[in-house]
C-alpha cells in the first residue's frame, strides 16, 4: 500500500466534513478549507513554523506520492524568525539541501566577555523566515493554507475555528512549545531588531555572544549578525528564570548597544521576539504520556538543544527521518517521533546538568563567568558541544579546574534532577 492510499482513522475515508452547520466548500465560505472531491489526505501539518515547514518541504521534494496540507494560523510561512546553526551541527548532505534557504553564512564567529574575546574558525549560517517562505512557499503551492485558525487537534483530525473538521491518516502538531508540569525550565528570552545603519558597520563575522554588556538578573548577551554592509540583526538575549522582561527594556538595550558601538540606526526593518525553553530537569515518560499519541514536532516535542535552544538541526533530522518512513499513519509517526525524542533526551542528560549549574548555582549576575570559562576551551570541544555529542573526556574537561560557581551550590544543583525539586529550590 502506498502512502497515497492510506486509510483514515477507524477505516473512514479521509478528507473534509462539515459539522455545526458549517459548509466544507470554500466557495460557499471564504474561511473554510476546500479540498476537491476524492482527494484523501495522508497528512495534515498544523503550524507552518520551522519543524513542520522543513517536513513539508522534504515531503514535497522526496515523497510526491504523499497528499498533505500545511495549516498556518498567520499569513506568513515560518512566522517572523531567524534560525541559525553551526556547519558542524548537520551533515554535508543536509547542508547542501538547505542551501536555497540560507540567507547568509560566514566562515567564523566571535564571542566577547569582560575578560575574554575570541574568534572561532567554524562555519555559521542563518536563515531568515522571509527567505524560507520565499523558497518553500512556491514549492508547497496549494498544499499550504495560510490564515487558518485551528481550535483542536487529534492524531487524525483537525477542528477549525469555523467549525469545519478535516481528517487525515495522521495529523502532526507543530504549534510551538506547550506547558508541561513534567519539565522544569529556564528561559532564553530575546528581542532582535534588523536595522539599517547610517554608515557601514565594518563587521565580517557574527558575534554570537557579547557578554561584555551590563548584566541584570540573569546571563545577558547581545547577538549580532551582519546581513549586509550596513544591515545588522541586533538581538538582546537573557537567560532568566522567568519570561517577565518587557519589550521596552529589550528595545532600549538594542538601541544602547548600537550607540555604544558608534552605530547610528537609520531604519528598523523588522523586529522579532521570542522566549525559548531551557530544560533543567524533567520526566520524559510522563511528558510523552501527556501527549496522548499525538504526533508532534519541534519545540512541542521538546526537540531542541537543551542549553543553547537551537532547534534547526533537530528539526532537519526529524524531517528527513519522517519523510523516509514507509508508513505515515499516526501510530507510526508518533512512535518514530517519540523514539527520536527519547534518544535525544538520553544524550542530553549532561547538558541538563550544566543548565542546573548555570541557573541554580551562584549569583545570577555572575552566570557570564560560566560561559566565559567555557569559551576558553578547545574549538573541537566547543563544536561538539553545539552538536550535542560530547565525548567522555569533553565532559570531564568542562568540569575540571577552578569552578566559576561555588562548589557546594553546584553539587546541590546537580542533584536536583526532578522538576518538583527545582520548583521548590532554595
Amino acid at each position: 500500500m502506498s502512502a497515497g492510499e492510506l486509510p483514515g482513522a477507524a477505516g473512514q475515508a479521509t478528507g473534509v466534513h462539515a459539522d455545526a452547520g458549517v459548509h466544507a466548500d470554500a466557495r460557499a465560505d471564504s474561511n473554510a478549507v476546500y479540498l476537491p472531491e476524492g482527494a484523501p489526505l495522508d497528512l495534515i501539518l498544523v503550524g507552518g513554523g520551522l519543524a513542520n515547514g522543513l517536513l513539508a518541504w522534504r515531503l514535497a521534494t522526496e515523497r510526491p506520492d504523499v497528499n498533505f496540507l500545511v495549516l498556518e494560523g498567520s499569513e506568513h510561512l515560518g512566522g517572523n524568525h531567524t534560525w541559525s546553526f553551526h556547519d558542524s551541527d548537520i551533515d554535508p548532505a543536509q547542508r547542501a539541501w538547505l542551501a536555497p534557504v540560507i540567507s547568509c553564512s560566514w566562515q567564523s564567529y566571535q564571542v566577547v566577555f569582560p575578560e575574554r574575546q575570541r574568534t572561532l574558525h567554524s562555519g555559521y549560517a542563518s536563515i531568515a523566515s522571509d527567505d524560507f517562505a520565499r523558497v518553500v512557499g512556491p514549492i508547497l503551492g496549494e498544499r499550504l493554507r495560510l490564515g487558518v485558525s485551528v481550535t483542536d487537534v487529534t492524531p487524525t483530525s483537525v477542528r477549525l475555528a469555523t467549525g469545519q473538521t478535516l481528517t487525515a491518516a495522521a495529523v502532526v502538531d507543530g504549534r510551538g512549545p506547550r506547558a508541561s508540569e513534567h519539565l522544569a525550565l529556564g528561559y532564553q528570552t530575546f528581542l532582535g531588531q534588523e536595522v539599517r545603519l547610517a554608515q557601514p558597520h565594518g563587521m565580517t563575522a557574527p558575534i554570537i555572544m557579547d557578554a561584555s554588556v551590563p548584566q541584570g538578573g540573569g546571563y545577558r548577551f547581545v547577538y549580532v549578525l551582519p546581513f549586509g554592509p550596513d544591515r545588522l540583526l541586533i538581538e538582546d538575549t537573557h537567560y532568566v528564570d522567568h519570561q517577565r522582561l518587557t519589550d521596552d527594556i529589550l528595545r532600549a538595550n538594542v538601541t544602547e548597544y548600537a550607540r555604544s558601538k558608534g552605530w547610528t540606526i537609520a531604519e528598523v526593518i523588522r523586529e522579532e521576539r521570542g522566549s525559548l525553553p531551557i530544560i533543567l530537569a524533567g520526566d520524559t515518560d510522563a511528558f510523552w504520556a501527556d501527549i496522548g499519541q499525538q504526533p508532534t514536532t519541534g519545540l512541542r516535542a521538546a526537540l531542541f538543544h537543551p542549553t543553547t535552544g537551537y532547534s534547526l538541526p533537530h528539526a532537519l533530522r526529524l524531517a528527513w527521518r519522517l519523510a523516509a518512513l514507509p508508513d505515515l499513519r499516526a501510530p507510526a509517526l508518533f512512535a518514530a517521533i517519540r523514539d527520536e525524542a527519547r534518544q535525544e533526551w538520553r544524550a542530553q542528560g549532561y547538558f541538563r546538568l550544566l543548565n542546573r549549574m548555570l541557573f541554580l548555582a551562584g549569583r545570577s549576575d555572575d552566570r557570564w563567568r560560566v560561559m566565559q570559562r567555557f569559551y576558553g576551551l578547545s574549538e573541537g570541544l566547543i563544536r561538539r558541544f553545539y552538536v550535542g555529542r560530547l565525548a567522555p573526556h569533553d565532559k570531564l574537561r568542562i568540569l575540571v579546574g577552578k569552578p566559576p560557581v561555588p562548589v557546594a551550590q553546584a553539587m546541590k544543583a546537580a542533584l536536583a534532577v526532578h522538576p518538583h525539586r527545582i520548583r521548590n529550590y532554595e
